[in-house]
C-alpha cells in the first residue's frame, strides 16, 4: 500500500517524537508517537480539526468509552478558545489555518456501535454518549446524525423490545431454527427486523459515499468498533454476539460480565469502515498494556484474528500511539535504544533477559552469535562494549540482589500502604506483606483513597439488604440493642463487627459471617441517614430494595447509594487487615471526591483530594509508601489519577519536613506487570501464600467472588489471575536462571517458590518522574 505523506499535524508531531512515520518493511501502517494520555488526545483533536477544516460536510465516525477523553477535551477546548492568541499561534505551529475556524454544523455524524437492546435514554448507552459528548458538545445538529436507537425499530405488533425480550436476552440460533412458542415466534420475526435495520444502515453509509474520517480505539482482542477477533475484513452493519475480552471490557458499563454476555451488539463491520478507499482512519491506542495488539496489527499480515490490520489496505490509515504503546514496535525500540548516549541499567537488563526468553536459553548460556544475530541485544552489545559473559554476569548479579531484598528482613519501618481500590493491595503484594506484618517493630496503616462503589453490583447489595432485614427479626439482634450495641459512640463497634465475621471464618460458620455483615450494614446504614432510627430501619431497607428493583444495572447512582456501596467496599477491606490482628484504626478509608462514578474520571484537586492525604501522612509519618503504580491508560484511569493525588501530598509533606526519609514501592496486579528490568524486588510467593491469597479474597471480598467486572484475561474471581501472574513470572525466571537454581537452592523460600511478586523501590525524586504534576492538562499541553 503506498500510504498518503503526513499532513501538516502529523508532520509536527513526527517531528516533536524524533520517530519515522512508518519503518518499513517491519511496520505495515504509519504511526504517530506521542510521550503520553493526554499528548495522544491532542495530536487526534488537531488532526480532526484539520481534516473538517477541508471537509466541513464530511461524513465522520468517532468512538465511545474512556479512550477519547483528551480527544474531546481537546475539541472542545481549540473550538471554545480558537480566537485566543496561544490557541491561534499553536495551531498555525502545527500547520492549521487559525483564521478559519472548522464549521462542526455541517457534518455527517455515523454512530459505530451500541449494545443490543439498550435503552437510549440509559447513561450507559452509546446513544447517549454520542448525544452528550459529539452532538451536544461540538455542535453537530442532531438532523444530521444517523444513530442507532432499539426504541425506533417497527417490531412485528406493535410491540416494543421490552415486551418482545422482557429479560432482554436476544437468541440469535432463531435466526437458523424453528421457533418452539408463541413468543419464539415473535423473537424470531423482531430479529429480522433487526436485521433489515442493519441492511438499511450500512446502505444509508454508502449512499453518503461512506466514511470520511474514522476515530477508533482498539479493544483487548485487537477488535475495532465491534468486530472481534476473527471478524471478516468483508463483514457490513450487523447485529451479532461478542466474545469474553470485549464482554469483560464491557462489564462495567453495563453493570456486571453476567448482563455483558448475555447483551449483543449493533456494530459497522471492517468493510463498513474500509468502505471509502480515501478514508481518513485513525486508530488510537495509550498505555504499555496495548502494546502487544498494537505491534500485531501494524506488524504482522492482515488477517482475520487482527481486526487493526485493516488498515493495512487504507492509504490513509494511521496509529496514533503512546510511547508505552509502542514498545511492542521493534524497529522504534531499536531507534530508541540506538539514540541513547549511555544506556542504563535497567536498558541492558530488559534486552539480556528478554533475549534469554526469545530463545529460552539460560542466561548462563547465552552465547555471541545469539546476540549478535538478536537485533535489540546486539545494539546493546556495541554500545556498551562489553562481552555477552560480562553482560550475562551483572544480569545475573542484578536478578539475585532483587531476590535477595525480597528476602530481606524490614524492622524499624512504618509503612503506609495505599490502594486506589480496596482489593488492590491484597492482589498487588500480599504475599510480601504477610512477612513485613509478623513483626512488632513494624508499624502499618492501610488506606483506601477511593470509594470503590463501581464495583458493587445492584443485586449483591439486594442481597445484603435481605439479609440484614431477616436480622432484625432475630433474637440476637434484640439483645445487641439491650447492650446500645449500634450507638453511634460505640466506636468500638466497628471492630467488633470484623472479629465477629473473622469467628465465624474460623468455625465455618456462614450464619455467623450473615450475622456480622447484617451488623456492620445497619451501622452503615445509620451513619448514612444520620437522623435514622433503629425503628424505622426497616422501611429504610425497603425503600432501598425498592430504589435497587428500579434501577438498570449500571446507572449511576445517587450519592447515598454509592456512599452504600462504597462502604461495603471499605467492610471488605477491614476484613482483610483483620486477619493480621490490625483494628480499624489502622484502615483509613479517605473516600477522594474526584472519584464520582462518572465515564471520565475528574482530575484530583489539591484541596478536596490530595490535603486528605496530607493529613493523614502527617499524623503516620511514614517512611515507606505504597501505591499502584500502574503506567497511565495501562490499568483503570482511577489507578493513574490516584498515583497523581498521592505524588503532590509526598511533595507537600516533604516540604514541610524536608529531613524526613521517605521511600515509595510501586506494586502492579491484574491490569499491568513489571517487567522484570523495571522492578528491584522480588518476592517469592509459596503454595502456602497462594492458599492465604486465595482464601483471603474468598473469606472478605464477597462482593468480588462471583467476578462481576473480571479482567479480560481471566473469567473468574481477581485472586485467580493474581496467582497466575505471579506463576508466570516464576516461570520466566526459571527460564533466565534455570531449573536447579530454584529445586536446589540453599534458601528454603526459593526451594518453596512456585511464584514470584514484582516491586519497584523509589527515591522521591525517581518517583515524581512518573507522576505528571496536577495542573489542567489542556492548559498545559496546549503551550
Amino acid at each position: 500500500m503506498n500510504f498518503s505523506k503526513p499532513t501538516p499535524v502529523e508532520s509536527y508531531f513526527l517531528q516533536q517524537s524524533g520517530q519515522k512515520f512508518m519503518y518499513a518493511p517491519s511496520e505495515r501502517i504509519p504511526v504517530v508517537e506521542v510521550s503520553n494520555f493526554p499528548a495522544m488526545g491532542q495530536v487526534t483533536a488537531l488532526r480532526f480539526l484539520e481534516w473538517v477544516q477541508q471537509n466541513p460536510e464530511g461524513v465522520i465516525s468517532l468512538p465511545t468509552g474512556k479512550t477519547p477523553e483528551y480527544f474531546i477535551r481537546f475539541v472542545e477546548y481549540y473550538l471554545k478558545n480558537w480566537h485566543l492568541p496561544k490557541v491561534r499561534e499553536l495551531l498555525t505551529r502545527v500547520g492549521i489555518d487559525a483564521s478559519q475556524k472548522p464549521q462542526m454544523g455541517g457534518l455527517q455524524f455515523v454512530q459505530i456501535d451500541e449494545f443490543f437492546p439498550i435503552m437510549p435514554t440509559q447513561h450507559n448507552s452509546f446513544y447517549d454518549y454520542v448525544q452528550k459528548y459529539y452532538l451536544q458538545n461540538f455542535g453537530i445538529p442532531a438532523d444530521r446524525a444517523q444513530l442507532i436507537d432499539a426504541t425506533k425499530l417497527a417490531y412485528p405488533g406493535g410491540k416494543s423490545f421490552q415486551e418482545i425480550w422482557p429479560e432482554l436476552h436476544v437468541d440469535l440460533s432463531l435466526r437458523v431454527r424453528q421457533p418452539k412458542s408463541r413468543l419464539e415466534r415473535l423473537q424470531k420475526d423482531a430479529i429480522e427486523v433487526v436485521d433489515q435495520f442493519c441492511t438499511d444502515y450500512e446502505a444509508q453509509i454508502q449512499s453518503k459515499g461512506g466514511i470520511g474520517f474514522f476515530l477508533g480505539g482498539i479493544g483487548p482482542d485487537g477488535h475495532i468498533a465491534f468486530n472481534v477477533r476473527g471478524s471478516d475484513y468483508f463483514s457490513t452493519t450487523r447485529l451479532m454476539p461478542t466474545n469474553f475480552e470485549t464482554q469483560a471490557a464491557a462489564a462495567t458499563d453495563l453493570g456486571g460480565i453476567e448482563i455483558a454476555k448475555n447483551r449483543l451488539v449493533i456494530t459497522i463491520g471492517l468493510q463498513t469502515i474500509a468502505f471509502n478507499p480515501d478514508a481518513v482512519a485513525i486508530i488510537f491506542a495509550a498505555g504499555e498494556a496495548k502494546a502487544q495488539i498494537v505491534a500485531d496489527a501494524v506488524q504482522l499480515p492482515a488477517a482475520n484474528t487482527r481486526p487493526g490490520a485493516l488498515l493495512q489496505r487504507l492509504k490513509n490509515a494511521r496509529f496514533y500511539i503512546t510511547s508505552g504503546a509502542a514498545l511492542g514496535l521493534d524497529a522504534r525500540r531499536q531507534v530508541t535504544l540506538k539514540a541513547k548516549e549511555t544506556l542504563e541499567e535497567a536498558d541492558i537488563q530488559r534486552e539480556i533477559i528478554d533475549l534469554s526468553l526469545r530463545t529460552g536459553t539460560r542466561l548462563s548460556d547465552l552465547t555471541d552469535s545469539l546476540a549478535k544475530a538478536d537485533p535489540l541485544a546486539s545494539i546493546v552489545l556495541e554500545k556498551t562494549g562489553k562481552s555477552v559473559s560480562e553482560l550475562v554476569s551483572e544480569t545475573q548479579a542484578c536478578i539475585l540482589k532483587k531476590l535477595e531484598i525480597g528476602l530481606g528482613d524490614l524492622e524499624g519501618e512504618t509503612f503506609l500502604h495505599t490502594a486506589p481500590h480496596h482489593d488492590d493491595i491484597m492482589l498487588g503484594y500480599l504475599a510480601h506483606v504477610v512477612h513485613i506484618v509478623r513483626t512488632p517493630k513494624n508499624k502499618h496503616h492501610f488506606s483506601y483513597l477511593t470509594s470503590g462503589f463501581n464495583a458493587v453490583t445492584n443485586d449483591f447489595v439486594l442481597d445484603r439488604l435481605q439479609n440484614a432485614l431477616e436480622f432484625i427479626g432475630s433474637g440476637e439482634y434484640e439483645r445487641l440493642l439491650s447492650e446500645n450495641y449500634f450507638n453511634p459512640d460505640f466506636k468500638l463497634g466497628w471492630t467488633r463487627d470484623v472479629y465477629h465475621y473473622l469467628d465465624g471464618v474460623a468455625a465455618r460458620s456462614r450464619t455467623l459471617q450473615n450475622e456480622a455483615a447484617a451488623r456492620r450494614l445497619l451501622r452503615i446504614l445509620l451513619a448514612i441517614y444520620e437522623y435514622e432510627r433503629l425503628e424505622t430501619l426497616p422501611n429504610r431497607i425497603m425503600e432501598l430494595q425498592a430504589y435497587f428493583h428500579n434501577q438498570y444495572p449500571g446507572q449511576k447512582d445517587i450519592p447515598q447509594i454509592q456512599s452504600l456501596k462504597g462502604r461495603i467496599r471499605e467492610w471488605e477491606a477491614d476484613l482483610v487487615w483483620g486477619h493480621y490482628g490490625f483494628d480499624t484504626d489502622s484502615v483509613h478509608h479517605m473516600r477522594l471526591g474526584f472519584y464520582q462514578g462518572d465515564i471520565f474520571t475528574e482530575e484530583p484537586t489539591i484541596s478536596r483530594d490530595v490535603m486528605p492525604i496530607l493529613r493523614l501522612m502527617e499524623e503516620v509519618k511514614p517512611t515507606v509508601v505504597t501505591l499502584a503504580l500502574d503506567p497511565e491508560a495501562s490499568g483503570p484511569d482511577t489507578h493513574y489519577k490516584v498515583l497523581q493525588a498521592v505524588a503532590e501530598a509526598l511533595r507537600l509533606y516533604t516540604r514541610n519536613h524536608p529531613k524526613a526519609k521517605i521511600k515509595v514501592w510501586g506494586y502492579r496486579n491484574v491490569w499491568y506487570r513489571f517487567h522484570p528490568s523495571d522492578a528491584n524486588i522480588f518476592v517469592p510467593v509459596s503454595l502456602n501464600s497462594m492458599s492465604i491469597l486465595h482464601d483471603t479474597f474468598h473469606n472478605c471480598f464477597s462482593s468480588q467472588t462471583e467476578a462481576p467486572f473480571p479482567s479480560y484475561e481471566h473469567d473468574g474471581p481477581f485472586s485467580d489471575l493474581a496467582q497466575a501472574i505471579h506463576v508466570e513470572q516464576h516461570q520466566r525466571l526459571k527460564i533466565n536462571l534455570g531449573s536447579d537454581f530454584w529445586y536446589n537452592n540453599d534458601h528454603p523460600r526459593l526451594r518453596a517458590a512456585h511464584g514470584v511478586l514484582f516491586l519497584k523501590e523509589m527515591e522521591l525524586e525517581d518517583f515524581y518522574t512518573r507522576a505528571r504534576a496536577l495542573r489542567d492538562v489542556t492548559e498545559r499541553v496546549a503551550e
